[in-house]
């Protein structure tokens, strides 16, 4: 079986199980509310991060032997499912017209990447049971991993704070709508529609995985991890009571201070998963196309 297929039946796995089995967990209840994890509860999240395991443990078997590398595509491709299905932002900020519905909206969204993220981990923690359980052949003996240091934490924090601005200059630039200049916020940017948020993010965060694979010799788990940072930095930046106050009185719920506050964190957790693992692959690619080939 080519890499391509067993990168296909990965997704596959995902999309079946996640994407389309437990969207019931997070179905909204009208047509134009948002994937949230609001709408999980408590047994609905245990539930999903249990899916979100056997999705990873399944993903890293039908794409054997390169299970470590391709069965983490499995949980953020079903996750995409509900991140393209989802009711968009400014919806949600329709149903919370006045400034503190607005500020609740935020701050309930503040948090959720971390959720996401935590579901990503679990789908990651079902690769590595795989692993344990079947490895996978190898022609010689595995490279000892490096002992901790300060220059590699140091290495891993530039990896992550790079990520984060590479992502934060991306999307401003790829994944925003309308733009209009305001003398007290700037400009402010319109909701941007759902194929130009799949294009943005999965770019965004696939340059930064592109990137810190290069040049930092890091992995993309530092573009997965900012892909969560990146609505709580925004929304802690760009949401403040003055800012939405001004965005309340002046500006249709479509307008927003950040295109980051614009995209809902199962968007920007889900497609920037995908992009970070496209991104640091096509950099290990490049490296060895340029050590070789040129």
């Amino acid at each position: 079986m080519s890499i391509k297929l067993r990168i296909a039946a990965a997704a596959a796995v995902g999309v079946a199980v996640i994407g389309l089995g437990a969207w019931p967990l997070v179905e909204p209840t009208e047509p134009f509310e948002a994937v949230r994890l609001a709408n999980l509860g408590f047994g609905g999240a245990v539930t999903l991060l249990a899916a979100a395991f056997a999705v990873g443990l399944i993903g890293y078997f039908v794409s054997w032997p390169h299970g470590r590398e391709i069965g983490i595509l499995a949980v953020p491709s079903g996750l995409a499912i509900w991140a393209a299905r989802t009711g968009n932002m400014a919806s949600q900020v329709q149903m919370s017209p006045a400034i503190d519905q607005r500020q609740a909206l935020l701050a309930a969204l503040k948090w959720e990447p971390i959720f996401w993220l935590a579901v990503v981990a679990a789908g990651f923690a079902g690769v590595l049971c795989g692993r344990q359980i079947r490895s996978a052949p190898t022609a010689a003996q595995p490279k000892e991993k490096p002992k901790p240091t300060p220059a590699l934490y140091l290495n891993a924090a530039v990896a992550l704070l790079a990520s984060v601005l590479i992502a934060l200059i991306t999307l401003g630039r790829l994944a925003q709508d309308i733009t209009m200049t305001n003398g007290s916020l700037g400009s402010v940017m319109g909701q941007p529609a759902t194929g130009q948020i799949v294009f943005g993010v999965i770019v965004a965060f696939g340059l930064a995985g592109f990137i810190v694979s290069n040049f930092l010799n890091a992995g993309y788990v530092w573009p997965i991890i900012a892909a969560a940072l990146v609505p709580i930095l925004a929304i802690s930046s760009y949401a403040k009571p003055h800012d939405l106050n001004l965005l309340v009185q002046y500006w249709p719920p479509v307008f927003f201070s950040n295109v980051a506050i614009s995209i809902l964190p199962i968007q920007m957790v889900a497609f920037g998963t995908i992009g970070a693992i496209t991104g640091y692959w096509m950099g290990i690619r490049y490296d060895f196309w340029r050590r070789h080939e040129i």
